[in-house]
């Protein structure tokens, strides 16, 4: 072989090493992170702070209709009454903030059923059917049910009520009372009591039943109404809150017990139910 074959040779053996290296490198995949364990517990806290749960989260959310007076309505843009002052000091005693949510009555059970909530106070009064999907505190107020009627109504009694037209808020004790003493066919329902009242005085319905406290407010905010002197039906109020909740239900109960104990919620039932 001459010199120059040689050389020509030796420069073509170096080129395929630089090739041959090069490619492994360029195919070599990248070395993995090595896994610690703060990053794997950064992880699992990451996936935590995600979960939809909102009592670990700091909050207290909390559903209601929010005209029923005294016990929830708006002032200004504020939901005050009787239940938001209780649940407001239920949420300090947990060390937690509150939140209300205003809805339809009738969606309230659904939503501490499904966890959208942590729990439903809205002037809700214990039934069989409500237990079936949820479970409710112990009572914090008593309650009757009343019947409204116009000044000038042929009704004074609740035997009167047979046969007429009866306006109620939907899904409440008024509805489920009504509607098995009356029948369904004598029973219109409203998203709102102070609809129903006001189905009343334009001669809709002939009566509205519904919780004492808020009818005085109806009455007294319309001409030409009344309650009569007879209650329909004796009723006692608590919260509702998920069957699969008990910590959340135990904690509220010992909220109210020291809030009974203390003289608190007697005194804020009588900051908006005054004695006559």
């Amino acid at each position: 072989m001459t010199k120059m074959k040689r050389f020509l040779a030796i420069v073509l053996a170096v080129v395929m090493c630089l090739a041959i290296v090069g490619c492994d490198k360029k195919d070599e995949p990248a070395a993995p992170a090595a896994s610690t364990p703060e990053s794997s517990a950064q992880t699992v806290a990451a996936t935590e702070d995600n979960a939809d749960n909102t009592t670990s989260s700091g909050t207290l959310v909390m559903a209601t209709n929010a005209s029923f007076p005294p016990y929830e309505y708006y002032e200004n843009e504020k939901i005050v009454g009787i239940d938001a002052e209780v649940a407001e000091l239920i949420a300090q005693k947990l060390g937690m903030t509150l939140e209300i949510k205003d809805m339809e009555f009738s969606s309230i059970i659904g939503a501490v059923q499904t966890g959208s909530v942590d729990f439903g106070m809205a002037g809700m009064t214990v039934t069989e059917e409500r237990l079936v999907t949820v479970d409710f505190s112990d009572t914090y107020a008593t309650a009757v049910q009343s019947v409204i009627v116009k000044e000038d109504s042929e009704i004074a009694a609740v035997e009167d009520l047979e046969g007429k037209k009866i306006g109620v808020q939907e899904s409440t004790t008024g509805d489920i009372y009504a509607t098995d003493d009356f029948g369904d066919e004598n029973v219109k329902r409203f998203s709102k009591g102070n609809d129903a009242v006001a189905a009343l005085s334009a001669g809709i319905v002939d009566a509205v039943i519904i919780d004492n406290e808020p009818a005085k407010n109806y009455v007294a905010a319309n001409e030409g109404l009344k309650i009569l002197d007879t209650s329909y039906a004796e009723e006692e109020y608590a919260i509702a809150i998920s069957k699969d909740n008990t910590e959340l239900k135990d904690k509220i109960n010992a909220a109210l017990a020291e809030l009974k104990a203390d003289g608190t919620l007697d005194a804020i039932v009588a900051k908006y139910i005054p004695e006559n």
